[in-house]
């Protein structure tokens, strides 16, 4: 059996590089810990940690394609980041003209959470613990 510890990263490729990069470090507070150009592949490699954690790749690719996002196709359907505040988060990303769907509560755990989109339209969830 496998033994899995966690969660390493979750790698993104954006379309609009700089626009990305200000989304995951100066809206979702994410530390740059790495920044490359890999100028054979014309691409970004940002390294990204959250509370000192290794997190995110984001990629930049030339024209990738357009990701499916609505209507839900099969595959990976979203990812999620855990807030102490949904208002509180709620309100910032609005000052940052980041617009969110209604909190909702969760029917299982009774926790709220809320999702947004990145600029590249991946969905995202906030959740409150």
């Amino acid at each position: 059996m496998l033994n899995i510890k966690r969660v390493h990263h979750i790698a993104i490729i954006c379309s609009d590089y700089q626009k990305a990069k200000h989304f995951y470090t100066n809206i979702l507070g994410f530390t740059i810990e790495a920044e490359n150009y890999r100028e054979d592949r014309q691409s970004y490699k940002l390294d990204l940690s959250l509370n000192n954690i290794y997190t995110l790749e984001l990629f930049s690719f030339p024209n990738p394609p357009q990701r499916v996002s609505r209507p839900e196709a099969a595959g990976l359907r979203h990812i999620a980041f855990e807030t102490d505040d949904i208002n509180k988060a709620v309100n910032w990303l609005s000052q940052n003209n980041i617009a969110t769907e209604p909190i909702r509560t969760d029917e299982f755990t009774g926790k709220k959470f809320t999702f947004l989109s990145d600029p590249d339209n991946l969905p995202i969830e906030l959740y409150e613990m």
